[in-house]
C-alpha cells in the first residue's frame, strides 16, 4: 500500500526533530510531514551521546551568525515554542578557552576573535598572565595566549529541547513512525517517495535527510554522495579529589584533549589520534586512551587533576565531514527536492535551531528568509571547495 506526504524526514533525532517543528510550527505550512526513526531509543544516536555545549568561537562568518542564533534561541525558548509552560533553558556561561603555544595559532585566534567581535560575540584574548589571574588553577608553561569568551558559551540542556521538539511537533500534526528507509525512488531531477524495510512505499513531495552519521547512506539510496562518515569520540566524567575552586572553562588544550566543569565532577574527552571511519555500530571503548592521552594531558595542564577518579565514559560519533568538518544543508543542485541536513561534526546541537528554521523555509518558500545558510550548501562538496573552520574541537 502506498501513503503520500509532503515531507518525509529520515532521522528523528535532534535534526529531523528540529526540522519538523520547524514546518509545523510554521502557519503558513499546511502539508502533512512524515518523520521515520530506525531506532526511536536513539540508543546510538549522535544526540544522545553529545556534551551539549554551544560556543561563539568559530571562524567564519556563518558558523558565528548560527550560534548567535542559537543562544537566542535557547534564551527565549518558551518565546519560540509559544507556550508559557516551557521550560527555561539555562545555558551556563563558563565559556571556551582556547589556548595557544605557537605564534601561529595565537594569530588565528587573534583573527578569530575580532571577526567574533564584529559580530557581537565577547571574546577576548587574554596573555597567559591574564588567564593565570582569572584561573590559578592552570598550568601555562609553554602557552603563548588564550582566547575565550564568557557570554552565550557553555553547556545548555539540548536534551530537554529535543523532548520538545518531538512533542510540540507531535502535537502539531507530524507523524513519527519506527522503520528504516532501504530505498530511495528518482524520476529524473526528483526524488519521488522512499520504501522501508517491510516494503512499504510512500510518495512524498520534498525529502529530508537528517540521518546523522548515516547521512551518506541515505544520499547513496538516491544516487547522490556527501563526504561524511562515523567518526568515534571519547567522553569521560571525572571526579577530583581536590575540586577547583571556580568553574573549568570548557578548555582546548594544545595537545587535542578537551575538558570543562560538569556540575560537580567535570568532563574531558578527545578523538583518537588514528581517527578513521567507525562502522555504525562500533562503539567500543579504547581503554588505553584515557591512560595513554587524556590524563596525562589533563594533569599536566591542571595539575589538581592528578588526582582524579572516573566515574562514567562513553562513546558517541560525531557524523564527520572529511572535506571541511561543516555542515552540509539545503538542496542537491540536481535534485532539488532532496534536501540535505548532514555532517555537523559535533557541532549538531548547538546549530539545531538554525538548521531546522532554514530547512523548514527552504521546503516553505524555496529560498532562506532569515539567516541564509547557502555557505553551507552542497555546491562546495561537489567543487572540492572546503569552507575552512579553524576552530574545530
Amino acid at each position: 500500500m502506498s501513503e503520500s506526504y509532503d515531507v518525509v524526514i529520515i532521522g528523528s533525532a535532534m535534526m529531523g526533530s528540529s526540522a519538523a517543528w520547524w514546518l509545523a510550527s510554521n502557519p503558513d505550512f499546511t502539508g502533512r510531514v512524515l518523520v521515520i526513526e530506525r531506532d526511536p531509543t536513539y540508543q546510538f544516536a549522535s544526540t544522545s551521546h553529545t556534551n551539549s555545549c554551544i560556543r561563539q568561537q568559530f571562524g567564519s562568518e556563518i558558523n558565528i551568525r548560527i550560534s548567535r542564533f542559537g543562544a537566542e534561541f535557547i534564551h527565549n525558548f518558551a518565546r519560540f515554542m509559544d507556550d508559557p509552560t516551557a521550560p527555561k533553558i539555562l545555558l551556563h556561561s563558563f565559556g571556551y578557552l582556547y589556548l595557544a603555544d605557537t605564534p601561529a595559532f595565537a594569530e588565528v585566534l587573534r583573527a578569530n576573535a575580532a571577526l567574533q567581535n564584529s559580530l557581537g560575540a565577547a571574546t577576548r584574548i587574554l596573555s597567559p598572565d591574564e588567564i593565570a589571574a582569572e584561573w590559578p588553577f592552570y598550568n601555562l608553561d609553554g602557552i603563548v595566549c588564550g582566547s575565550h569568551n564568557p557570554v552565550d558559551e557553555g553547556y545548555f540542556d539540548g536534551g530537554t529541547i529535543f523532548d520538545w521538539f518531538r512533542r510540540k511537533a507531535r502535537a502539531k500534526g507530524v507523524e513519527f513512525r519506527t522503520g528504516e528507509v532501504t530505498g530511495i525512488a528518482r524520476s529524473g531531477g526528483r526524488v519521488t517517495g522512499v520504501t522501508l524495510a517491510d516494503g512499504t512505499t510512500i510518495s512524498c513531495g520534498t525529502l529530508v535527510n537528517a540521518a546523522g552519521p548515516r547521512g551518506a547512506a541515505v544520499a547513496r539510496m538516491a544516487g547522490l554522495d556527501i563526504p561524511v562518515e562515523p567518526r568515534r569520540r571519547f567522553t569521560f566524567i571525572l571526579q577530583a579529589a581536590e575540586p577547583l575552586p571556580k568553574d573549568l572553562p570548557l578548555t582546548i588544550d594544545p595537545s587535542g584533549v578537551h575538558m570543562r566543569t560538569d556540575g560537580k565532577y567535570y568532563m574531558t574527552g578527545c578523538p583518537p589520534d588514528d581517527d578513521p571511519a567507525a562502522a555504525f555500530d562500533d562503539f567500543a571503548m579504547d581503554h588505553e586512551i584515557w591512560e595513554a592521552k587524556v590524563w596525562p594531558a589533563i594533569a599536566a595542564r591542571v595539575p589538581a587533576f592528578e588526582r582524579v577518579k572516573v566515574i562514567n565514559s562513553w562513546v558517541g560519533h560525531y557524523a564527520y565531514n572529511t572535506l571541511d568538518q561543516n555542515a552540509i544543508v539545503g538542496p542537491h543542485p540536481e535534485v532539488g527536492n532532496f534536501l540535505f541536513c548532514n555532517g555537523f561534526s559535533g557541532h549538531g546541537l548547538q546549530q539545531s535551531p538554525a538548521m531546522g528554521r532554514g530547512i523548514s523555509e527552504l521546503v516553505l518558500h524555496g529560498g532562506y528568509r532569515s539567516l541564509d545558510l547557502s555557505p553551507l550548501g552542497y555546491e562546495r562538496i561537489a567543487a572540492q571547495r572546503p569552507l575552512l573552520e579553524r576552530a574545530v574541537i
